[in-house]
């Protein structure tokens, strides 16, 4: 065999990388065991379970109107069960607020009045926009909302000797 000092040195070359390479994966090994170390130290000093609460997301107030009465009058109630409504004041337009309360029947005769001489004419369904505030009790806490609704309405009678009424007929948003 041939040694040369060439390959002696490219040997002693490999031997000294290897050493190296060793080197670098017990400093690994040592990083990693102080980082469970610390990690197990700081675990064992918990106080018990962690308990986690969840904090309910406040629901919206939105309003639904079913006819009652064959349009005599119009019960607004909140869509969600979780909502308790204290109060409702139905504002439509160069009109009185209308103080519903918190049963939340509108009364047609009411939104008649209401409109006066700026109720639409003529046969069909008419639509007038309505400003709703509303005070309401959600999981406990009084809460108010501002909606922007249309009331939807038609004239009923109105023949050669009898007077005209007006009928509700729908409320949306």
């Amino acid at each position: 065999m041939n040694d040369s000092p060439s390959n002696e040195a490219k040997r002693r070359s490999r031997l000294r990388w290897v050493t190296l390479g060793e080197s670098i994966a017990i400093a690994a090994l040592l990083v990693s065991a102080v980082g469970v170390w610390i990690s197990w130290k700081t675990d064992s000093g918990d106080k018990g379970p962690t308990t986690v609460v969840e904090k309910r997301q406040a629901i919206p107030l939105t309003l639904r109107g079913k006819v009652q009465s064959d349009g005599r009058s119009l019960e607004i109630t909140p869509v969600e069960d979780s909502h308790a409504l204290q109060s409702l004041t139905v504002a439509l337009p160069e009109a009185d607020a209308i103080e519903v309360g918190s049963d939340g029947q509108l009364s047609a005769s009411d939104v008649e009045s209401a409109l006066g001489k700026s109720a639409a004419d003529g046969k069909g369904t008419h639509r007038v926009r309505a400003r709703m505030v509303a005070k309401y009790v959600e999981a406990g806490a009084d809460k108010s909302a501002t909606g922007s609704y249309v009331i939807s309405y038609r004239w009923e009678g109105g023949g050669l000797f009898g007077g005209r009424s007006l009928r509700l007929v729908s409320l949306s948003r």
